[in-house]
């Protein structure tokens, strides 16, 4: 469990226009850190050159350095094209300072139009950061982003490369693979490498790519932690289709011994989503080229975006590498022994499904408020009670909440769906507020609201709630409602799902029939991430401090369902933190297989002390709870 935290000051460089070998890009850095400070390394690109690349700026490497890691200057070329295999282009810098010398790899353009017979990787050599003295072809035949390691493994100089970076129907895809020699000189003989080429599938790391279709290219120097080699390296999916590409950042654990080992790996954890990655020469690239620890601990992941300007962003190395740690969970909740709490029963009105519960403490008691489908497809709401949070004291034995209003009556096929969906629950002041899904069978699902008295609610004077009013407008697909628990400035704080994304808006009462109007964006979903798909609250937010927390589900274009949590600002409606991996995912056969599969859906949270009690449908099937420290995953979210 971690967040993934962009500097405020991105975009760090930019292009300046004044300075015609940089006048149109300064993209994807290369960073050393000293005692000094940054010394940075990026790709410029000049305006195109009439004669030699009438379509094409020319690329070069210039160099930058920032006492502090955020504010660059002393902005100066140094590595230019000038010989027949670099002359069309110098690009994407991997720098290490290795053995009291500053090593630049980069991609060498040799022939323009581009392609695999001219991309190859070369290297610039010299004893101070501003001043290459020495230059060589590395590969003879094509490969990109190669990063040579900081230290000797095994008494070996390690370069790390992908080769094959581009289409050949000899080689149709890209290989991570390592080279290993006893002095870095060679690395500079042609033979060296055909006898390494010979038996590349030997240096190869095990396959990274998930699908066929991806592509994989190494970022920045590995970094040396206790855990092992941190690599940070560009993840992109559906390459070859330009419709659905997406380019991402992820990361892996190596043997710090036998560097070819990979011991774990992350998902993508960034991907394009600020308007300077967004938009650019090329557009929704986040591509990382460097990997440094700051003077503060964090990891410090150096990227291009829209191959424009570079960007920064941070991760707290202690929580990637829990992460990354195959002994110890990612995730922060475990499952009670007795899941799942709630089943299917009988032959009435739970007798198909029992899920997606909503929670509530009242007087030492929870409250647990689930979702129950009979053999027609209706749902209703019905009720059990725990004392301890997991142990079912009480399951009544008929709905506590049924459909009344005419636009939650089943319209459709006598077996399709309608009814009184996914609750969730509130107290303010002295008033419980349901929020639910109302649904005909015919029309696009509404949000409902209905409200009893706390007295009548625990007297079971269930007669008692009050005619539901609807929230949302007719004719928009508007879910997973839920309010916030206290009101923001005599206001009522409502979230809902407009399509994809959690949505807010205030309203002064919700028993007058006022529907919401518009959409105050909180949390979208992040296109490529285990959220890419769509988002939705899971169980009303938690009050923090002046803060709340908010976990929510996120869908993966695959349809995976998980959880998510993010911290909010005291309005409610800003995203302060947010995870970058899930919290909570479907692990169990009753989460994985039911009405539908993968799926984990909470509508209900309870804290008590420092534990959060996790209230969740399996599969849309039955329910289950699952307990964490509410401190780590406060931790995990902190933003000092």
């Amino acid at each position: 469990m971690f967040i993934v935290r962009r500097e405020p000051h991105n975009p760090i460089l930019a292009p300046r226009r004044e300075r015609p070998w940089e006048a149109l890009a300064a993209f994807n850095p290369s960073v050393v850190r000293t005692q000094e400070g940054a010394r940075l390394y990026y790709r410029a690109l000049g305006n195109s050159q009439a004669v030699q690349t009438p379509y094409n700026g020319l690329s070069s490497i210039g160099t930058a350095f920032s006492e502090d890691g955020v504010h660059f200057h002393s902005r100066q070329q140094v590595i230019a094209p000038e010989t027949d295999w670099d002359r069309f282009g110098c690009e994407d810098p991997r720098a290490t300072f290795f053995e009291g010398r500053w090593y630049c790899f980069y991609t060498a353009l040799g022939g323009y139009p581009f392609g695999p017979d001219n991309i190859k990787v070369a290297v610039a050599i010299g004893d101070a950061p501003d001043h290459f003295t020495e230059r060589h072809l590395i590969t003879p035949f094509n490969a990109k982003a190669a990063t040579l390691f900081p230290e000797r493994v095994q008494g070996d100089v390690v370069l790390l490369l992908t080769a094959h970076t581009d289409w050949t129907a000899e080689h149709p895809r890209p290989t991570i693979a390592l080279a290993r020699a006893k002095q870095i000189e060679d690395f500079f003989d042609p033979e060296y490498w055909r006898r390494w080429h010979e038996r590349l599938a030997d240096h190869a790391l095990p396959e990274m790519r998930r699908n066929d279709g991806d592509h994989i290219e190494v970022g920045g120097a590995p970094i040396k932690t206790e855990k092992g080699w941190l690599l940070v390296y560009s993840y992109i999916h559906d390459y070859y289709d330009e419709h659905k590409r997406i380019f991402s950042v992820e990361a892996a654990l190596l043997e710090v011994n036998d560097s070819q080992r990979i011991i774990s790996r992350t998902k993508s954890f960034l991907v394009p989503e600020e308007i300077y990655e967004r938009y650019g020469i090329v557009p929704n690239i986040v591509f990382p080229t460097g990997a440094t620890v700051g003077k503060d601990g964090q990891l410090e992941i150096w990227y291009g975006a829209a191959d424009t300007v570079c960007a920064k962003a941070s991760v707290r190395i202690a929580d990637l590498l829990r992460a990354l740690d195959p002994e110890e969970s990612a995730h922060p909740f475990l499952r009670a022994k007795e899941n799942p709490i709630l089943e299917p029963r009988g032959a009435g009105f739970e007798s198909r499904a029992v899920f997606n519960p909503a929670s509530i403490d009242i007087n030492g008691s929870v409250y647990i408020l689930y979702r129950a489908m009979d053999a027609a497809n209706t749902s209703t709401i019905g009720l059990a009670i725990s004392k301890d949070g997991v142990t079912i004291d009480e399951h009544l034995q008929e709905p506590i909440y049924a459909p009344r209003a005419e636009f939650e009556q089943k319209h459709g096929g006598p077996t399709g769906n309608s009814g009184c969906e996914d609750p969730r629950i509130v107290r303010i002041d002295d008033i419980l507020y349901l929020t639910y899904t109302a649904y005909d069978g015919v029309h696009a699902p509404l949000g409902a609201v209905s409200s009893i008295s706390v007295d009548d609610f625990l007297a079971r004077r269930f007669e008692k709630w009050s005619a539901p009013f609807l929230l949302t407008p007719d004719g928009i697909d508007d879910k997973d409602l839920a309010l916030l628990p206290e009101k923001v400035k005599g206001n009522y704080l409502l979230y809902h799902r407009i399509n994809n994304q959690i949505c807010a808006d205030l309203l002064p009462d919700i028993a007058s029939g006022k529907r919401v109007s518009r959409c105050i964006e909180v949390v979208q979903p992040r296109r490529g991430m285990w959220d890419g798909l769509k988002v939705g609250i899971a169980a009303p937010p938690i009050k923090i401090g002046a803060d709340w927390l908010m976990l929510y589900h996120g869908v993966s274009e695959q349809g995976t369902y998980r959880i998510g949590a993010a911290r909010l600002d005291s309005s409610g409606t800003s995203v302060l933190a947010r995870t970058a991996d899930p919290i909570f995912e479907p692990v169990e056969r009753y989460e994985k297989e039911g009405e539908v599969a993968n799926v984990v859906f909470p509508c209900g949270v309870v804290v008590r002390g420092d534990t959060l009690f996790l209230y969740y449908g399996g599969a849309d099937k039955v329910v289950g709870v699952a307990t964490s420290s509410l401190a780590r995953i406060l931790g995990a979210l902190s933003y000092a």
